[in-house]
């Protein structure tokens, strides 16, 4: 198969090696002389068989946008733009409606693996008509890991990089909780500590995970412990006064 790749950075470099491993034709677009294949995006496209699959691997947002608006004007009916900047859905949206009025078919892919994909293969998540993504799965195939997994035809046009961006917003959720979880299991062990009159601070340690990050997510503080008698927390006090700051009472030992 013949696919022609714009943007031969990091990854889209890499991803035309894998391709080209897989034996099939890569015409490469970059505006760095020394990796591009030709010298423009009409060469590109003179350069593929009818009807043609382009790979968009620049930068979402302006670089993305100019692209796809020079592709509309290169392209004909019945040709196909993967999107593979992860650019955001309502973008997406857009592009698809631009070159359908072309009868250019538009498929968005949330594309994951970095600079180990060449070894390794990309997860891919694609957005897009079942007839559309049918015309680039060989690409797919080469770019994913051998097996059946790595590869999410997950509907309709721009579904595909919001499952993409999915999994970073789980990391974000689970990292919160793990603090969380932490932090409980501290407190479980605080108050086995105080039970049996042990130490309540056992080396000093506090977990990395405790101590790191701020913001939403993060463990409130809790009442403090009197390391004299290891008894009674200090608590805050109602506010008094015009200060409204909170006092704190004292402890049995003092």
């Amino acid at each position: 198969m013949e696919l022609g790749l714009i943007g031969l950075g990091k990854m889209g470099g890499n991803m035309r090696e894998r391709i080209r491993q897989a034996g099939h034709t890569v015409v490469g677009y970059d505006r760095s002389p020394d990796v591009t294949d030709v010298g423009s995006l009409k060469d590109l496209v003179g350069g593929l068989s009818a009807p043609r699959v382009v790979w968009v691997m620049v930068p979402a947002g302006p670089a993305t946008q100019s692209t796809i608006d020079e592709l509309g004007e290169l392209l004909a009916a019945g040709d196909v733009v993967v999107d593979g900047g992860n650019s955001r859905w309502t973008d997406d949206k857009k592009h698809a409606e631009h070159l359908a009025t072309k009868g250019i078919g538009f498929v968005d892919a949330g594309v994951s693996g970095g600079v180990w994909g060449l070894k390794n293969g990309y997860a891919l998540m694609v957005g897009g008509d079942a007839e559309n993504v049918a015309k680039a799965q060989p690409i797919f195939d080469a770019l994913k890991p051998e097996g059946e997994f790595g590869f999410v035809h997950a509907g309709r046009r721009r579904r595909g990089p919001l499952l993409e961006d999915g999994p970073q917003r789980h990391r974000v959720r689970d990292h919160a909780g793990l603090r969380r979880g932490l932090g409980a299991a501290r407190g479980s062990a605080r108050s086995h500590r105080r039970a049996r009159g042990l130490p309540l601070v056992a080396g000093g340690h506090r977990h990395p995970l405790l101590a790191a990050g701020s913001g939403r997510g993060r463990p409130r503080p809790g009442p403090s412990t009197c390391q004299s008698c290891a008894a009674t927390p200090r608590t805050p006090a109602k506010a008094a006064g015009p200060s409204k700051r909170p006092s704190t009472t004292p402890c049995r030992c003092r």
